[in-house]
């Protein structure tokens, strides 16, 4: 932990702060955001479609709104969307816990959705342009941050949530409300390469046909769809296989904790240590194409089980429900360890370095339109396997998927897709 501290020392404040922000952010959605659907459902008294459509209406203004907010990041600059983003999670976050009409709540949602279309873009643009060569690294200590943003929101949240939903909503409005006042006074102003060479008067429809016709970068992105599928199962697939031997009760939900406990905490404990081990040893195609194939393997142990007769009880059941999960988690988490900062710096070198922000929205877009076809696929493999008693084949079609991916970013990194000739732009000084 002291050596990680150090590292983050290394770099400019505005990096130091974003990594801060980072945690912020998701330490004040993920104290909220888990406890929603049992507090509509529950003391609002929505019926499930209703609590469905108000969840759904989050992702899809987020995931259809990156690349308009990357698009502005670029143009604006990465400060005003970063503070704009902010500021409309104050409005959703305190919204939520004061009303309990559904268009006020359909609302409240779609605005907590758009804030993460807003300032998610533009914070990467912001930290691959201000820890320029050093991005690989950067990038891995934004991901120990913001593991344990996530690792620790929920727990507080809980917490919270156990006198009143309210206040758990009022408390992360207040979260975000200070976070916006530290950006607001401390964070240097800063905009893309572009915009400071006067090229973002170039037409937004132009630009976005110029990044279309980016045949690496949208290869990259369609192979990177499995990375983000498979590493959702964590919240997915994994907890339901848990609950599905284990049950509902005590054991089933410390089950569960413990997979995002090992997910949180070795990311935390081990993201440097690896990332420095593969930059040393592999170029960044390599890495990305073992992340993936790791990620893959990670449901070998879930296949593996499903071939051990189910007990009807004690101890033996018990390991059988929390030890494979438990191991796929960290499978996975070790995966998206060695992937995560290789995949953010790439996205960074495909752009050639121009519309850096614009680039991360659409890539965004993409693996979340991935994602939501995914999981859905990911859900009706599970029914179909319950209902036709075939336990396997959920992990054979994850197992099939992870290989898949890696087999498409080895092809792009031998064909040199992955590592196109770009010149970087030389950053100049961020000014307040």
């Amino acid at each position: 932990m002291r050596s990680t501290i150090a590292q983050v020392r290394s770099y400019e404040r505005s990096v130091q702060l974003l990594m801060v922000n980072q945690f912020t952010i998701n330490l004040g959605f993920y104290m909220l955001m888990p406890y929603l659907a049992a507090h509509l459902a529950g003391p609002v008294g929505l019926a499930g479609w209703l609590v469905g459509l108000i969840l759904g209406v989050r992702n899809f203004s987020q995931q259809g709104m990156f690349l308009l907010g990357g698009t502005l990041a670029d143009r604006l600059g990465y400060k005003p969307m970063i503070i704009a983003g902010l500021m409309l999670r104050i409005v959703g976050f305190a919204t939520l816990g004061l009303v309990e009409s559904v268009p006020a709540l359909l609302a409240a949602s779609a605005a907590t959705g758009l804030a993460g279309a807003l300032f998610n873009p533009a914070v990467r643009a912001y930290v691959a342009a201000d820890a320029g060569e050093r991005r690989v690294e950067a990038f891995a200590l934004f991901n120990v941050f913001y593991q344990a943003g996530i690792l620790l929101g929920p727990l507080v949240g809980m917490l919270l949530t156990g006198v009143s939903f309210r206040v758990t909503c009022l408390v992360a409005a207040g979260i975000f409300a200070l976070l916006s006042i530290v950006q607001i006074r401390a964070l240097p102003a800063r905009r893309g390469d572009d915009a400071k060479r006067g090229q973002d008067q170039e037409g937004v429809l132009s630009q976005w046909r110029g990044i279309v016709a980016n045949r690496p970068f949208l290869l990259f992105s369609v192979a990177m769809i499995g990375f983000y599928v498979m590493q959702f199962q964590v919240y997915l697939a994994l907890p339901l296989e848990v609950r599905r031997l284990g049950g509902d009760g005590t054991f089933g939900t410390g089950a569960v904790a413990v997979l995002f406990a090992v997910s949180g905490l070795s990311t935390i404990l081990f993201q440097t240590k690896v990332t420095a081990w593969c930059k040393a040893r592999m170029e960044p195609g390599r890495a990305l194409t073992w992340g993936l194939l790791t990620m893959g393997l990670g449901f070998v142990p879930l296949l593996v089980a499903t071939a051990v007769p189910v007990l009807d009880g004690g101890v033996g059941l018990w390991l059988l429900a929390a030890v494979p999960p438990a191991l796929s988690a960290l499978l996975l988490a070790i995966g998206t360890m060695i992937a995560y900062p290789f995949e953010m710096d790439t996205i960074v070198r495909l752009s050639g370095n121009r519309l850096v922000a614009t680039h991360y929205g659409l890539y965004n877009t993409i693996c979340g339109i991935g994602i939501t076809l995914g999981n859905l696929l990911t859900g009706a493999a599970l029914d179909a396997a319950r209902a036709a008693g075939m336990s396997a084949l959920p992990w054979v079609a994850l197992i099939a998927l992870g290989l898949a991916c890696a087999a498409a970013l080895y092809g792009l990194h031998r064909t040199g897709r992955l590592a196109p000739p770009v010149r970087e732009a030389q950053p100049e000084p961020a000014t307040a």
